[in-house]
């Protein structure tokens, strides 16, 4: 299990984490999320010691982040920055191949070789496994990047808005997938994300963060709230119900309004 405690960061004379206490539920997905500038990235850099906080500690499996050499943190937590710049000309099974970098050193042997092949099989990635990265789409290129993170073998995976710049099939595409990996790999996963409706659908957990403070956690369901949501974004939202998950409606719509959806009338009910 991951622990946060007592956590603060401040960048120079500006606080932009306030205190910070939270456990991390392990084989689920968790997502941050708030508004621009809540402190969603930097409490995520925070846990994976890629940002030195100001005060407080990270526990993984009850041992101080800041105990632990990079190299076995590297065999407990993968890492997707929000931008991955890669200035070398790389295939897509070359890029997988540097997730085993924390349990080769860069001399792949049999037990590395037979794990990137796994990868590739599992995310269906045969097709392009010897295309350059620089050639395919955004959400092949994520699908890759993911790929290189399941290489890497670790128990702990953190997503830094891996949604980013990808259309609608491609997130779908691509949650589904985490969906998958904490389903047949027993993962735990922790996400920065900005759709709300995404987040509804498929974490398991939220963290609802504002000015760099926790204003709500817990399950999903008890997170997307109207009194809760409201208060993190300042926005009047309304909560709808459809297919047993909440959805956020950015404006007011009347109660049982009907709507046509896939050619499916279906009326909402407000929450």
């Amino acid at each position: 299990m991951i622990k946060i405690r007592n956590i603060n960061q401040s960048y120079g004379q500006k606080q932009v984490l306030f205190d910070i206490n939270l456990d991390i539920k392990e084989n689920a997905i968790t997502g941050l999320i708030g508004a621009n500038g809540a402190g969603k990235s930097t409490l995520l850099g925070v846990i994976s010691r890629l940002i030195q906080p100001s005060s407080g500690s990270v526990y993984i499996d009850d041992i101080k982040t800041n105990e632990i050499k990079s190299n076995e943190l590297a065999k407990k937590i993968a890492v997707l920055r929000q931008t991955n710049n890669i200035n070398l000309k790389l295939t897509v099974e070359e890029l997988i191949s540097f997730g085993r970098f924390p349990h080769s050193k860069g001399r792949l042997n049999q037990e590395d070789y037979d794990k990137i092949e796994e990868v590739i099989n599992y995310l269906n990635l045969e097709e392009i496994r010897n295309s350059y990265i620089d050639e395919l789409s955004g959400g092949q290129q994520q699908r890759a990047y993911i790929a290189m993170i399941l290489a890497q073998d670790t128990k702990y995976i953190f997503l830094d808005e891996p949604l980013n710049n990808l259309d609608m099939r491609y997130a779908v595409e691509m949650m589904t997938t985490l969906e998958n990996l904490v389903k047949d790999y027993d993962k735990t996963i922790v996400i920065v994300m900005h759709d709300i409706n995404i987040a509804s659908a498929f974490c398991d957990n939220i963290v609802a963060m504002k000015d760099g403070k926790i204003i709500g956690e817990g399950k999903t369901e008890d997170i997307i709230e109207k009194e809760i949501l409201d208060n993190v974004f300042d926005h009047n939202f309304c909560i709808a119900g459809i297919g047993g998950k909440k959805v956020c409606v950015f404006h007011n719509i009347l109660e049982n309004k009907k709507i046509t959806i896939n050619g499916e009338e279906i009326r909402w009910k407000n929450i």
